[in-house]
């Protein structure tokens, strides 16, 4: 089979590889698609330190099993299945808690275990454990089935920032993850839901699809927002985009008693930003992280989708076979698409 696998910053190759079979407790699915995102981009440049290469890449994966392994029970081949990227242990005291997307065991598919960019991919056994397999709604295809990935983290990061009825929310970074935090909010009851991105062309090609109440780039967009809300600031300010300056803009712009999440992660070198504390302490701000999803999450992200709550088919601008794999992480390193999907 054909599998695109990581070997060293720079170097990601498509080759051929002996078709797996699954292990105890493992399921063997046939990937239907495996959608790309920034992080794949980081990793093809960058690498990543809990990738130990050769690896196949590839996390947002939905697909039909093919064959399950000893000791698997509801499962059987051709179930249409979607796969959680982010692998809690389910047993250290974060996961006892509750706490599964801040579990310090996590694995991931595409960083621990081959991912999603290859005819056939394993499903271990700790997915299974944990949940991490979902059956596809019906009327869900599976190019919308692997958006359910990115759209858990988003849920995950609308619930820990409180996202409801009648609020004013302000999504910075009009990238795929901004596009579904527009749609997600406005599933959750917000007023008004108000795009940000200083690249104007991607602002304006993802404003096309999510319709958000206003698009706003250039230097002055606290003015902006503030002009919008009569200088009141925005209840949610959603920072979906690796930007430092995003996050002190954010603070600025929020509201009294506003929520700020801090969705998107700074580089690893430049991680410290500049925070006015007066600013949070007599406006009583609340600032909140967002690290990835639950396996819950991916469920009810399906679950969004096949109600028609969330729609995300139209998010995805290109379809490409797994030999224009490169071609695709392309395409999402210079920011002119929304959703690439790769149909291995």
């Amino acid at each position: 089979m054909k599998v695109a696998r990581f070997h060293a910053p720079g170097d990601i190759r498509l080759e051929e590889a002996p078709e797996p079979s699954p292990g105890p407790g493992e399921v063997k699915i046939r990937v239907r698609n495996c959608s790309t995102c920034g992080t794949d981009v980081k990793i093809y440049k960058h690498g990543h330190h809990h990738i130990r290469p050769p690896r196949v890449m590839g996390h947002e994966i939905a697909g039909e099993v093919a064959e399950v392994g000893e000791g698997v029970t509801g499962w059987a081949p051709g179930d249409r299945v979607q796969v959680i990227a982010a692998i809690p242990c389910g047993q250290c005291e974060e996961c006892r808690r509750g706490h599964r997307t801040v579990c310090p065991n996590q694995e991931s598919m595409g960083y621990h275990y081959d991912g999603g960019f290859a005819e056939y991919t394993i499903v271990p056994a700790k997915v299974l454990a944990v949940d991490g397999l979902n059956r596809i709604p019906d009327g869900v295809g599976f190019a919308e089935a692997s958006v359910a990935e990115p759209l858990a983290c988003v849920l995950n990061g609308q619930e820990l920032a409180r996202v409801g009825e009648g609020d004013d929310v302000v999504v910075m970074g009009a990238g795929p993850i901004g596009c579904l935090h527009v749609r997600l909010a406005r599933s959750r009851g917000a007023a008004r839901v108000f795009l940000v991105d200083l690249n104007a062309e991607r602002l304006a090609m993802s404003a096309e699809r999510v319709d958000p109440d206003a698009a706003l780039t250039g230097t002055d967009v606290v003015d902006q927002v503030l002009k919008l809300t009569n200088g009141r600031g925005a209840d949610v300010v959603i920072t979906a985009a690796a930007s430092g300056a995003a996050q002190e803009q954010a603070l600025q712009m929020a509201a009294r008693q506003g929520r700020i999440s801090f969705f998107g992660g700074l580089p690893k070198d430049n991680p410290v930003i500049s925070c006015d504390s007066n600013l949070v302490h007599y406006r009583e701000l609340t600032i909140v992280g967002a690290n990835g999803s639950s396996p819950a999450h991916n469920a009810r992200a399906l679950d969004l989708i096949a109600s028609g709550a969330v729609p995300v088919a139209d998010l995805i601008t290109h379809h490409l076979p797994l030999a224009d794999v490169l071609e695709g992480i392309d395409i999402v390193s210079r920011g002119v698409a929304i959703k690439v999907t790769i149909e291995p």
